[in-house]
């Protein structure tokens, strides 16, 4: 019995171990030559290897493009397609020099399956020329201060001067998904296209997004030179993490580093609520009401991302000692603040979580009277009334008994 007691126990811990969460363990071994994670809402660097490594990034590059391209096309601008030559091999949608196209399906083909002949396209409806669109895309790394990026294609091809890093594309990621519509189109296995000669259908070659719901984006490479490349994207619980691989061997080891990599990023932050909607705070007394007290609450939740090791602060700006009625419920006294290692990450309105009546003529007395002010006034006043009578008598002793005229 014993020994079937001590085989239950061992398979108790044993079972406990394999639960314990994963924010406890270390960060995981990659098979990528270069890897970057990070969690935008506090700027963390969750993980780094060879993370500023110049290196081919092939259909990455196509980030950059689609960053520069938003800014001179409309989404529902239609593009003329210019001819493109392909080489063997590349992906393409199959566009027919001279089909029209609207920007944002030139979008879907370029980002989801990496359509070489859709950034092409796209290119030149920019900026008129293939040449005249990659110093846009430098102009723009210069001002984004991507020391360890340099453009020669908007496509990706290996070619002498195309090169960025993990933590580039992953800084190029993070502005890119600014923009809804590359958040939305990023986040779908597949995609129809239904301007041009024809509808197409499109799957995107980032299957973690079918595979994982929590996983949304964001961009695949490939070419002999760059190996495989990923910059993925990935949400649950309101917390989101980037990462990005560059140089996997294969689309498995790919797949296998970025979502160990997102899970690792994920399991390690929370979206902590620091202050409930109604939640009193602080409680202060009722101006000429006595012993009455106004509670003072939050307006509404207020949250925000944190470690799961650290703790959130919040700071009360503007609230009063004391308040005056009458006052609605939900009127604002002042301001919740959320602190993160310092600074603000969140607000909320103070507000009185129950309403406060004008005091009554009685209470104003009452409270008049009974202030330390008001009884060392009545004190100096009746002090000054005795002084008064005081010196009358004396002034009327002086002068004696008033004496009538004959």
């Amino acid at each position: 019995m014993r020994a079937g007691l001590a085989a239950t126990l061992c398979a108790a811990i044993v079972a406990a171990a394999a639960a314990a969460p994963a924010a406890h363990a270390g960060p995981p071994a990659v098979a990528a030559k270069a890897a970057f994670v990070v969690q935008p809402d506090t700027h963390d660097v969750i993980y780094a290897r060879h993370a500023d490594a110049r290196r081919p990034v092939a259909s990455t590059t196509k980030l950059m493009t689609a960053l520069v391209a938003l800014d001179r096309l409309r989404l529902n601008q239609v593009v003329t397609v210019a001819p493109y030559a392909p080489a063997a091999g590349e992906s393409l949608v199959g566009l027919v020099t001279g089909e029209h196209m609207r920007f944002a399906d030139l979008l879907r083909a370029m980002m989801l399956p990496s359509a070489n002949d859709a950034a092409h396209a796209v290119a030149i409806a920019a900026a008129g020329s293939v040449s005249a669109f990659v110093a846009l895309m430098n102009q723009r790394v210069r001002r984004l201060g991507l020391h360890d990026t340099h453009f020669a294609n908007p496509i990706g091809l290996d070619q002498r001067g195309n090169y960025s890093s993990a933590r580039d594309l992953v800084e190029m990621a993070l502005l890119l998904r600014r923009d809804a519509f590359i958040r939305r189109i990023t986040d779908q296995p597949r995609a129809i296209l239904r301007s041009g000669d024809h509808p197409r259908v499109v799957v995107n070659r980032n299957d973690l997004v079918a595979r994982y719901p929590f996983v949304d984006g964001v961009k695949t490479g490939h070419t002999s030179g760059a190996g495989y490349v990923l910059v993925g994207a990935a949400r649950r619980n309101g917390v989101s993490v980037l990462s990005s691989v560059l140089g996997d061997p294969s689309i498995t080891a790919r797949d296998a580093d970025s979502i160990a990599l997102l899970r690792y990023g994920l399991s390690l932050y929370h979206r902590s609520v620091a202050a409930h909607q109604g939640q009193v705070l602080r409680t202060v007394g009722v101006r000429d009401q006595g012993d009455a007290t106004a509670p003072l609450a939050a307006a509404r939740d207020v949250a925000a991302v944190a470690r799961r090791d650290e703790h959130l602060a919040l700071r009360l700006v503007g609230a009063p000692s004391e308040v005056t009625g009458p006052l609605a419920v939900g009127a604002r006294v002042g301001t919740v603040e959320v602190l993160r290692r310092g600074q603000v990450v969140g607000r909320t309105p103070l507000v009185v979580a129950r309403a406060i009546p004008k005091a009554s003529f009685s209470e104003r007395i009452r409270a008049w009277a009974g202030r330390s002010g008001t009884l060392l006034l009545l004190a100096f006043l009746a002090g000054c009334t005795v002084a008064l009578v005081l010196l009358r008598r004396r002034v009327v002793r002086r002068r004696g008994p008033v004496q009538e005229a004959p």
